[in-house]
């Protein structure tokens, strides 16, 4: 599995002093550069500006195309450079795992849904944003669809398993004992610090719709506040 995807590692690539300065070079210039502007800029050999530009490409901290330089086309114009600019995207690594991206995600379509609605006399925001959070709850436990239906009153230890998994890679840092769930982290830490309510809510729903894709009762997913914790247990 490459590291394309791990903030971790991305920063950790920028831990290399040259590399850094590379890095920041091309961010500061706001535009594409070539191998050979990068060296002449930094004072370095063109094979040390490719290695390093190459290994930020690798990390997704920069993106690359090919063309050749300005003013130069037709036959004889010679193979495309490759030239690199600063990805679009973003790398945001907290420890604990903390996902405000989400929060704010599931806000903005909330606040979207309430406008469009309010002329309708349906303009609820902490309606919609229950609605939209479960919804994201759904999409995220999709896969846990082929599990065996755990209604039964026991479920089976594969769907405890798959459910798990899924809620560690969210970054609940789930605990198994005596047929409930805890969860030891919680995504929104700080903004249910602030505003328990309107959170713990949003997170109770989001954690609703991954318990129905894993056919869990109702009454699985509880609000349960623990300053210890995350405010959600499930059942299992």
């Amino acid at each position: 599995m490459g590291h394309e995807h791990d903030p971790l590692f991305s920063l950790a690539v920028l831990s290399e002093p040259l590399r850094r300065r590379v890095y920041e070079h091309v961010a500061a210039e706001g535009g594409e550069m070539s191998r050979d502007g990068v060296a002449s800029a930094l004072g370095v050999a063109r094979s040390v500006a490719a290695f390093h530009l190459d290994k930020l490409v690798d990390a997704g901290l920069l993106e690359t195309r090919f063309r050749r330089p300005p003013g130069r086309g037709g036959p004889g114009a010679g193979r495309p450079a490759k030239w690199y600019r600063r990805t679009s995207g973003e790398i945001n690594v907290s420890v604990p795992e903390r996902h405000y991206d989400l929060a704010a995600e599931l806000l903005a379509r909330a606040l979207e849904q309430a406008g469009e609605r309010a002329g309708e006399g349906a303009g609820d925001v902490k309606g919609m944003l229950a609605d939209v959070a479960r919804a994201h709850g759904h999409d995220v436990g999709r896969e846990l669809r082929s599990t065996s239906n755990a209604s039964d009153g026991g479920a089976r230890p594969q769907l405890v398993e798959r459910l798990g998994d899924v809620l560690a890679r969210n970054g609940y840092e789930p605990r198994v004992s005596g047929g409930v769930v805890t969860m030891a982290n919680c995504p929104f830490h700080v903004l249910a610090e602030g505003h328990r309510d309107l959170v713990c809510h949003m997170n109770h729903e989001l954690l609703s719709g991954v318990a129905e894709e894993a056919g869990l009762l109702p009454d699985a997913v509880r609000l349960d506040p623990d300053p210890e914790r995350c405010c959600v247990t499930i059942v299992v």
